[in-house]
């Protein structure tokens, strides 16, 4: 099957990090190679992705762009494309509105539901008690049927109101879709010899109440469970870069950040490559997916995910950005997100589950992470 199409219909990508935001128009190759062994320069993922940045080049690209995003399970058709034209512009500061009102909800509903999540956690607890795995990220789903199409353009405006910070995101799906979230979690971002890793794993909910949401954040802070879960996150990043690098940055402890909805424990991984010819995608390929979304040790997480989660997680919880010719490039992880087709919105949200996760805290997690798509949608929590 060819790899790579040359497609000429007009697309919308879009990727905010910090004050710039990455808008491109028109799509010139989409790449559909799943990013099997994508850290290895000669796999064939990277060799497709250096073919497609040839093309480019030959189009009269000096620096070309690849963009979109890469899913869970990196076997599976990965979601990426060059786009004809690309421009980083400084990021629209939104005057604070109220929020644009999207169609009448006619249903919804969990998958899977409440009791079945917990039934799920208690299996991943009992695992973790006669295997060695260590942690488990168990996900929901929530389906929202709308009684006329949605808008994406006036959800992501509702998005990008409500959450003014974190790393914004829109990505064209090959069957009419559109992935759209804001992401908290920058997996790498890599200029010149230089990266960054910020790995996000524990959390707690923000409170409206100033004096009770102190409270939360010295909880979290001091909370064994949640520093027991990070751990495994950062261990794991070292290990994979670390033999990359000639220097190695990594705090003794998690730093607390607060997105509007929650608090995390926030990890800045920092270093300087060996080997300038590393691109960021191939560190992005390197790392995915982390213990922060899919587990500890990392195989074995996988399977008993694919044992107990009812569905397919598709682009959730992979990763999303751009990467230039150069070897440049961020990448962040696919969460606080859903997808747009139509009339149907579904949205997704996952928790850590370790030996001393509680089914009904873990419940609570899961429907306070999936307020931020909720809101973006004019629904409250």
């Amino acid at each position: 099957m060819e790899e790579v199409q040359l497609v000429d219909e007009k697309q919308s990508f879009s990727f905010t990090s910090g004050d710039r935001e990455l808008a491109v128009t028109g799509m010139l190759q989409r790449i559909e190679t799943p990013a099997t062994g994508g850290d290895d320069a000669n796999s064939l993922f990277q060799k497709t992705v250096a073919q497609a940045f040839d093309r480019a080049r030959k189009a009269g690209q000096s620096n070309p762009l690849i963009v979109g995003a890469i899913p869970f399970d990196p076997t599976e058709a990965s979601c990426l494309y060059i786009p004809e034209y690309a421009q980083w512009r400084t990021r629209k500061t939104l005057v604070q509105t109220s929020a644009v009102a999207l169609p009448e909800l006619s249903e919804q509903k969990n998958i899977p539901d409440e009791q079945a999540f917990k039934r799920a956690v208690e299996h991943a607890i009992v695992n973790f008690r006669h295997s060695d795995v260590r942690k488990a990220v168990l996900s929901v789903q929530r389906e929202l049927i709308f009684a006329q199409d949605v808008d994406v353009n006036a959800m992501q405006h509702n998005l990008r109101a409500q959450n003014p910070s974190g790393y914004h995101f829109r990505v064209p799906m090959p069957d009419g879709a559109t992935l759209i979230g804001v992401s908290p979690e920058l997996l790498v971002r890599k200029e010149g010899l230089g990266f960054l890793s910020n790995p996000l794993a524990g959390s707690a909910k923000r409170m409206a109440d100033p004096e009770a949401d102190q409270r939360s954040a010295d909880w979290l802070s001091t909370s064994e469970k949640d520093h027991y879960e990070h751990g495994f996150v950062t261990q794991d990043i070292v290990s994979r870069l670390g033999e990359l690098c000639t220097q190695l940055n990594v705090p003794q402890r998690p730093s607390l950040i607060s997105t509007p909805a929650l608090w995390h424990l926030s990890t800045r991984i920092e270093g300087t490559l060996a080997d300038p010819s590393v691109s960021a995608l191939q560190l992005a390929c390197r790392l995915h997916p982390t213990p922060a979304v899919c587990g500890f040790p990392t195989e074995r997480a996988r399977r008993l995910i694919r044992f107990v989660e009812p569905f397919e997680r598709g682009l959730f919880t992979g990763m999303v950005g751009w990467s230039d010719a150069q070897g440049n490039g961020e990448w962040v992880v696919t969460i606080r997100c859903g997808t747009v087709k139509r009339n149907s919105v579904r949205l997704f949200a996952g928790a850590g589950i370790v030996e001393a996760s509680n089914p009904d805290s873990e419940w609570t997690e899961v429907q306070t992470k999936l307020g931020t798509m909720l809101r973006a949608c004019g629904l409250a929590h």
